[in-house]
């Protein structure tokens, strides 16, 4: 039977889910074996996969020459030689707005992300995946999903809001053995657009090797915007510093906008960067190093000690001491390897 829903809160399939989890008394996740002992090492416990969805619709109109607008004057002009700015949405370009819009689809999932982990009992999710991809059948509507594992301290003290982040079960315990959790999954987007005018075209067209200034700025702005967004997110969750997990930028040749209000057929270059990481906050200062997780390698040790002897043996540069320790080591073995 169809629920129907207003928006807030937990999506009826999430309740779905979380009620049945509940009933159950089991938990899912998508944790490797190494993943789960780390996690439980630093004394948390999943209690469950979470997920958060948001579908977006994209309007094809921005400010004034619509998002894509590249705010040359010259536009339209063929041999309009004075060189064009970088329209970039972090400097209030018109583009401004489309990142807005999917500043606030990102943020609709992460909501509906840490609201199913709460339902569910837990303090965080680790191993947070987005994607960003078309809505099927629906070009200009765009899809924003995170899933990821949600987890929960052992103990009494709770956690003001549930944290997310991109990191791995063993990067996760790393960090918080370190003195450090993870606060919340970022997205810094930025969006630039530069005109094709006559120095680029000539610069691009030429039997010469030479560098393409516009090209060249125009990325290297949208990057650093980008950078500079997700610094600022970061600074707005109070986080003390931000690790990175990837780092996307996308560029397109696009008739512009402007010149074609005057019957030209000039182009631009447009920019999409995408940065993805987690904001974290420093919890406890250490004085020494941190302890270095164990790891126990499986299977008999007899078996890697004569594999090591046998390739230092014929190897040419092996050390003889070490050879000798080796020997020593796998005698005194015996048959209990």
């Amino acid at each position: 039977m169809a629920v129907s829903w207003a928006g807030s809160g937990l999506p009826p399939a999430a309740r779905r889910r979380v009620a049945e989890a509940r009933r159950s008394g089991t938990w899912s996740s998508a944790l490797s074996t190494g993943e789960f002992a780390s996690i439980r090492s630093v004394g948390f416990e999943p209690v469950g996969q979470a997920m958060g969805s948001a579908v977006y619709h994209v309007g094809r109109a921005g400010r004034n020459w619509g998002f894509y607008d590249c705010l040359y004057l010259g536009a339209g002009f063929a041999l309009a030689a004075a060189p064009g700015p970088v329209a970039l949405s972090g400097a209030d370009a018109p583009s401004k707005g489309l990142v807005e819009v999917l500043d606030e689809a990102r943020g609709a999932a992460l909501g509906r992300l840490a609201a199913e982990c709460t339902a569910l009992g837990g303090d965080g999710v680790v191993a947070a995946e987005l994607t960003m991809a078309p809505f099927p059948s629906q070009p200009n509507c765009l899809e924003f999903k995170v899933i990821g594992t949600a987890v929960r301290a052992r103990g009494d003290v709770r956690s003001p809001r549930p944290f997310t982040c991109h990191l791995d079960g063993q990067g996760f315990a790393k960090l918080v053995s370190a003195g450090w959790v993870p606060v919340e999954l970022l997205v810094g987007m930025s969006i630039g657009v530069r005109h094709d005018d006559f120095g680029t075209r000539s610069q691009a067209l030429t039997w010469h090797n030479t560098e393409v200034g516009a090209w060249s700025e125009l990325v290297g702005e949208v990057r650093a915007d980008a950078r500079h967004q997700m610094e600022l997110q970061g600074l707005r969750r109070g986080g003390d510093g931000i690790i990175l997990a990837s780092g996307d930028l996308r560029i397109m040749r696009q008739s512009c906008v402007r010149a074609s209000r005057m019957g030209s057929e000039a182009e631009d270059h447009r920019a999409e960067a995408t940065m993805v990481g987690t904001t974290v906050a420093r919890f406890q200062a250490r004085a020494g190093r941190p302890p270095t997780l164990a790891v126990l390698p499986l299977g008999r040790r007899g078996e890697r000690l004569s594999r090591r002897l046998a390739a230092m043996e014929s190897s040419p540069y092996g050390d003889p001491a070490e050879r000798r320790r080796l020997a020593e080591e796998l005698t005194e073995l015996g048959d209990q390897g």
